[in-house]
């Protein structure tokens, strides 16, 4: 019976979680993208689950959120990170926040930086071959990678302190699991990325500052259209998310 679906939208590269009570069947999805709407909910269908939580990291900036509107088919309720401004939101996360799904608890971890209400989110399972604990990013760290800082309050400073003394504090064997992914990967661990990141490893906090500070990236397409929309969990005007269970 598995308990944990990663899924991919090609289009804005985006990973969207699954995350299943394997007794209850009771569910909790991260991430998820507008496009991918009917993928999503015949998922549920197809495993008998029910979707108790949606859940976001932050304000994405490259494509429009489901969350509203698989809120309105499921009846989940809503989360997202308090400092983003994602006011539809039923509950507004802060750090140490737990979502509970079955016997499940997820736990909001604050990792600020690329937005400044940015959180991760812990899962801890209990599965028969043993425990397995997950840690799902967002766009603060990526593999080999990490989010930019140079807009919607991004800072690299809190970046760089949300990596190294939050998420590289986790166990070394904790499963890493990004919000995004341009070249294929699917997980790392933060072992990996704690000795081989190569924006963070062996770099100081200044070092990684002056690095941020000269990328120079283009402003991501969609960023006009989608953070506002995301703000909303992407519903419409007039459009009302329920109050779940």
């Amino acid at each position: 019976m598995q308990t944990f679906h990663q899924l991919f939208d090609e289009t804005s590269s985006t990973y969207t979680y699954l995350l299943i009570d394997a007794a209850t069947r009771e569910a909790l999805l991260i991430d998820p993208v507008d496009r991918q709407l009917g993928r999503d909910l015949a998922l549920l269908a197809a495993t008998g689950a029910t979707l108790k939580w949606v859940v976001e990291t932050h304000a994405h900036a490259d494509h429009i959120t489901s969350a509203g509107h698989v809120a309105q088919q499921t009846g989940a309720r809503t989360a997202a990170p308090s400092g983003c401004d994602i006011r539809p939101a039923q509950m507004q996360l802060i750090d140490g926040d737990t979502l509970r799904f079955g016997a499940q608890v997820l736990r909001a971890l604050h990792t600020p930086g690329h937005t400044a209400g940015s959180m991760s989110y812990l899962w801890e399972e209990s599965t028969p071959a043993g425990p397995v604990r997950r840690v799902f990013t967002g766009d603060a760290l990526l593999i080999d990678g990490c989010g930019r800082t140079d807009f919607q309050s991004g800072d690299a400073g809190t970046l760089y302190d949300s990596l190294t003394t939050r998420l590289f504090a986790l166990p070394a064997d904790t499963v890493v699991y990004p919000a995004h992914d341009y070249k294929g990967r699917t997980d790392s661990t933060i072992g990996h990325e704690r000795a081989h990141n190569s924006r963070v490893a062996g770099r100081t906090r200044a070092q990684f500052v002056e690095m941020m500070g000269q990328l120079n990236l283009p402003k991501p397409r969609l960023i006009d259209v989608a953070v506002p929309a995301n703000r909303r969990l992407g519903l419409r005007e007039g459009e009302q998310v329920p109050h779940g269970v």
